[in-house]
């Protein structure tokens, strides 16, 4: 009889076009995670802790050669730093226990360039412990960092220094109970005090630390510690090539497992690679990574974090965000500050995910509707997931709210466990009676998440239009996030195309032209528009949800750009510092200064001043110190108009403005004396005048 009613049943489900099947234990697809990499996938956030000798000297590295009794942070308080880590929702910390210069933040018995010759403590002092226990108090997990390249040792670069890495290795991996992951530097070789030898010492990085001896002590010594490396030896973890704190939208959790490291490769993984080698995506919340007081008023603000969280985690990886410490061992007020919002904004974002078991029904293109487990992608648990034994890799899952809902943003998580599969996918919402697609994306992993501006939909689709395999997905998450409404920033091209756009994805945006004040009845943004010529742009940010607007931002524009020429320049990619992209940059190089920059204005105008943007990128080239200024006719008699230096431009490289009498030209010459590094390089991000 149940035979005949399950016959039947099916015969019915048949010809309705649904199929409800048991689930089935699928396979995995291509390489998985061990759980190491599961645990750190899924701490999503964690922190760094710099904090050396080089603190003390205001040095980036420390050349190895640094008097131990310059380490004295009479307020260290390393529960004050788990606490600010704890609040912000990081989940651990990893201390430089050595960076390069070789300096110990622990009682190391092989060197005596350590913590217990300083006279913090009077010798008795020990970082790492310190930091164990207000981990522990604080629940949070403990990472480390040992440089593998030794600016004090006098045996870098011979046999014996392998010993001594291992045996500091061990001191640090079984003195301070669990450790969650060790972190080892890229940097290997180079200048350095080796025991006063002060010479440069070279190593092959693929085959001096011996890794693979390495990495079986650390296993044996921690069996739940992730390992962080960087070259051709693979660890559990990668670099993704830049330390901007983001990561490529498609973003492959694999690698090769043997061979050299491409830069597309660290940054987007490798779709077919034969090893699982997740992507950990480190960024400070300052410019540099050890503290500098020049940095105080550099500090990036929440919807920076917030941009970077998004383009991280938000990505399919991990968030590695760093905490420069100040000599007194303390994190500084503004930084602790900042850290406290930043883990609130995130709550707020994600508090209320407006899926939660809502009624979920899923189909595929191969002709039939299958349920197997659909309810499991919003059921809020990482261990249930939707799966299905067909082979077909488009599948459509919707979402009913239940009612008209506002959201902004978008979370999905594949069961990774069983590998990663997602290639392509894309969002929509019903919007009376057509679909709107919110967005597309590429690859999912762990944790996949979007923004887009907010809708009002009942009805939502989550299409996944290409897959390795038949997919699997954990979770699926609608959030409607606060909007950070900060005055909008303006840019022009050169064709007079203006942008306007915030550190956020989601708000809308209101301008005039007339000099007027916006608001929410004023022109809708929608996407560049051409305003040519001297105007003055206002903009707010809006908050469709809370019906809010942001302070009003403005900009004006000065001449337009459309005809500007550089004369005597080849290079296609000059056009730059015309583009109105504060972030693209030129570098004009030369044999020896002065290097001359000949703009030709398209026609006489009179000039009252010029502007000077330099490189914007943390490791910048050719800033220009000293200049002169010269206009012309006929572009054969200049004459000099200003000159003078950019005052604290290193520190502050930001816009500079130069103001003189009018003169009417046709012709500018920016003449570049000297830059901050004393080479023969002109950097421009952006260069333009004034007008009357």
């Amino acid at each position: 009889m149940n035979k005949i009613l399950s016959f039947g049943m099916l015969i019915s489900m048949l010809v309705t076009g649904v199929i409800q099947l048991q689930a089935v234990n699928p396979t995995a697809c291509g390489p998985v995670p061990n759980e190491n990499q599961l645990m750190i996938q899924e701490m999503e956030s964690y922190a760094f802790i710099h904090f050396s000798l080089n603190t003390y000297t205001n040095q980036s590295w420390g050349y190895g050669d640094e008097d131990v009794k310059l380490f004295q942070p009479e307020n260290l308080d390393c529960r004050q730093w788990a606490r600010i880590c704890k609040t912000a929702g990081l989940k651990g910390i990893i201390i430089t226990a050595k960076h390069h210069c070789g300096f110990c933040l622990w009682p190391s018995a092989y060197t005596e360039f350590s913590v217990k010759n300083a006279p913090w403590k009077n010798g008795k002092g020990d970082v790492i412990r310190e930091l164990a226990d207000a981990c522990k108090e604080y629940d949070l997990k403990l990472g480390i960092y040992l440089s593998p390249w030794d600016r004090n040792n006098s045996d870098y670069g011979k046999p014996e220094y392998i010993s001594y890495f291992r045996n500091q290795l061990t001191e640090l991996l079984t003195k301070y109970g669990p450790i969650f992951e060790v972190w080892f530097d890229g940097a290997n070789g180079g200048n350095g005090y080796y025991g006063g030898a002060n010479e440069t010492r070279k190593i092959d990085r693929t085959t001096y630390y011996d890794w693979k001896n390495t990495y079986a002590l650390i296993h044996k010594l921690q069996p739940k510690c992730a390992i962080w490396n960087s070259g051709g030896d693979r660890g559990d973890l990668r670099w993704v090539g830049t330390e901007d704190g983001y990561v490529g939208e498609t973003n492959w959790s694999l690698m090769d497992s043997l061979g050299s490291e491409s830069w597309n490769m660290l940054h987007y993984g490798m779709e077919n690679g034969n090893k699982w080698v997740a992507a950990e995506v480190n960024t400070s919340i300052r410019p540099e990574w050890f503290y500098h007081p020049n940095e105080d008023d550099k500090v990036k603000t929440v919807p920076q974090l917030m941009d970077l969280y998004y383009n991280s985690i938000g990505r399919n990886g991990t968030m590695l965000l760093n905490f420069p410490v100040m000599p007194n061992g303390l994190i500084h007020p503004t930084d602790e500050k900042i850290a406290m919002e930043f883990g609130n904004a995130i709550k707020e974002s994600f508090a209320q995910n407006l899926a939660a078991d809502k009624k979920v029904n899923v189909s595929t293109a191969c002709g039939r509707t299958i349920q197997l487990g659909a309810e499991n992608v919003v059921d809020n648990k990482k261990e249930t997931y939707w799966q299905t034994d067909d082979t077909c890799k488009t599948v459509t899952f919707n979402i009913d709210l239940g009612k008209p809902t506002l959201f902004n943003r978008f979370m999905a998580q594949e069961y990774i466990r069983l590998g990663q599969r997602v290639k392509s996918f894309n969002i929509e919402a019903l919007i009376g009676e057509n679909w709107k697609v919110l967005a597309e994306a590429t690859t999912i992993g762990y944790k996949r998440i979007l923004r887009f501006p907010a809708v009002k939909a009942r009805q939502f689709r989550f299409t996944i239009t290409d897959s390795k395999c038949s997919p699997i997905i954990s979770n699926i998450g609608i959030y409607n996030a606060p909007l950070f409404l900060n005055a909008p920033a303006f840019s022009r091209n050169q064709s007079g195309e203006v942008t306007i756009s915030s550190n956020d994805i989601g708000p809308f945006f209101y301008y005039t032209l007339d000099g007027s004040n916006p608001d929410s009845t004023s022109i809708h943004y929608t996407g560049p528009f051409v305003a040519d010529g001297k105007v003055e742009v206002k903009a707010i940010a809006y908050d469709p949800a809370t019906g809010k607007s942001g302070p009003i931002g403005f900009r004006q524009f000065d001449v337009s750009k459309k005809n500007w020429k550089l004369t005597g320049v080849t290079d296609t990619k000059a056009n730059a510092i015309f583009d109105g992209d504060p972030t693209s940059v030129w570098h004009q190089k030369s044999d020896s200064m002065p290097v001359d920059l000949v703009i030709d204005l398209g026609n006489n105008i009179t000039i009252c001043g010029f502007n000077y943007l330099p490189d914007q990128h943390k490791k910048s080239a050719g800033i220009i110190t000293s200049y002169e200024f010269y206009v012309s006719d006929n572009q054969a008699d200049w004459k000099l108009i200003d000159k003078g230096e950019f005052a604290n431009i290193k520190n502050n490289p930001i816009l500079q403005v130069k103001t003189f009498a009018p003169v009417k030209a046709r012709y500018m010459k920016l003449c570049a004396l000297k830059n901050t590094t004393g080479d023969h390089v002109a950097g421009y991000a952006e260069v333009g005048v004034m007008t009357e």
